[in-house]
């Protein structure tokens, strides 16, 4: 089965988190943590500050590895690092997705998170309590 590893951010202010919606593919409308793909030769914390400036047109800083994520997809093994993240700098401008909203951690499953991101809401709501 072919790999994938990708990263995403993990934003978090004052108890609530950034999440976006697909607006493309199989899972269009589902939410999920922005990121995307590691290129060749990047390191996962570079990949996903050129992912989040790409996608938000906004410098993230980087921090802690929260958790790794293991799914299978029907055509694929999806590899997700997530990480935490704060902005640096921009105003987390949607350039790729349809929607993005600002929630509480303490309503996370109120949204249709993609399946692989789902595994982390488990861990977001720990943050909450």
């Amino acid at each position: 089965m072919k790999k994938i590893e990708v990263v995403a951010a993990v934003i978090i202010e004052g108890g609530r988190l950034f999440a976006t919606q697909r607006g493309y593919g199989d899972f269009k409308d589902y939410w999920e943590f922005p990121g995307g793909k590691i290129e060749p030769g990047e390191t996962p914390e570079e990949a996903l500050r050129r992912e989040i400036r790409e996608e938000l047109d906004t410098t993230v800083e980087v921090g802690a590895l929260l958790t790794t994520v293991e799914y299978d997809y029907p055509q694929f093994h999806l590899i997700l690092h997530c990480f935490r993240c704060r902005v640096a700098e921009g105003s987390l401008t949607l350039k790729e997705h349809e929607a993005a909203l600002w929630i509480e951690l303490t309503r996370l499953r109120d949204l249709d998170w993609l399946p692989a991101d789902l595994q982390l809401v488990p861990i977001l709501e720990q943050l909450a309590e």
